[in-house]
């Protein structure tokens, strides 16, 4: 009882998945290759001044308080927007965390 346009629909669905698979496949191959590269630009641009271990702390505490004032000026609180608040949480704190790093 299938038709010829759910096989299609079908096809098409999983060379996209397909695709996105291998994409993060290599994604994440790239990522471990460059690891020792990172590190060595890490503990050299980033370890004076603030240190990752001290600006992660004080990067977390800002995020979360950010993440609270958007919720409640939002409109539907806490829960109604935390699906939002959980991406946004972790690109805040990362943005954050880096420039504290970097900046002190």
């Amino acid at each position: 009882m299938i038709g010829k346009t759910d096989n299609n629909d079908k096809n098409e669905s999983r060379k996209i998945a397909i695709t996105l698979i291998a994409l993060v496949l290599v994604l994440a191959v790239a990522a471990f290759l460059m690891l020792p590269a990172l590190t060595e630009v890490s503990a050299t641009y980033l370890a004076p001044g603030l240190g990752l271990k001290d600006s992660a702390v004080i990067s977390f505490f800002i995020t979360i308080i950010i993440m609270i004032v958007f919720a409640v000026a939002s409109g539907d609180g806490l829960l109604g927007e935390l699906q939002f608040i959980i991406g946004g949480f972790f690109l805040f704190f990362v943005i954050v965390w880096l420039l504290l790093a970097w900046i002190f």
